[in-house]
């Protein structure tokens, strides 16, 4: 089991912040229909959505709408999330909540796999690998280093690699 996270959202247009989650697990995997309403809603409320169960994404910010894709991901409870390029389309106000929300659900034993290229969102992992012809050219580990410091670090790897003084 994983769930997986997406650039773009990819929510239905016509479909309520509801039905968006619990369409899957009802139609997919056919599971009962008030199991999958009461971790929906739970998992809105975890994602400060539950105000927002019956809207439409057209009318929810970029934040939003990647909260409630979250959700949705999180509905088979999977042990990994996948996330690709889970900020790159949100302001810096909501790029913070989604990586402060990838940080909590960390904490939680969920590990998180994600493709960036920000170096504030690979500043908030604590393992980061720099991909170079499809294959890993260095590895990073955050260690006991505050995420400043492993901010600092990951910009001085790829200043390193971009003048030809290191491997990322």
């Amino acid at each position: 089991r994983f769930g997986l996270v997406f650039q773009q959202f990819n929510l239905f247009p016509h479909y309520t912040v509801l039905k968006n989650v619990t369409d899957a697990p009802l139609t997919v995997q056919r599971r009962e229909r008030g199991e999958v309403r009461e971790l929906a809603l739970s998992l809105l409320e975890k994602m400060g959505l539950a105000d927002k169960a019956d809207a439409y994404p057209c009318q929810l910010s970029g934040g939003q709408q990647q909260r409630v894709a979250i959700a949705r991901a999180l509905m088979n409870e999977p042990p990994v999330l996948f996330a690709d390029e889970p900020t790159g389309n949100l302001d810096t106000k909501s790029s913070i909540e989604i990586m402060n929300l990838f940080t909590a659900l960390s904490n939680e034993g969920i590990t998180i796999v994600m493709v960036t290229h920000s170096v504030r969102a690979a500043s908030c992992a604590g393992r980061v690998l720099f991909l170079r012809d499809g294959a890993v050219a260095q590895e990073l580990t955050r260690g006991t280093d505050t995420e400043t410091a492993f901010y600092r670090r990951i910009a001085d790897a790829l200043t390193a690699s971009q003048t030809g003084g290191g491997a990322a």
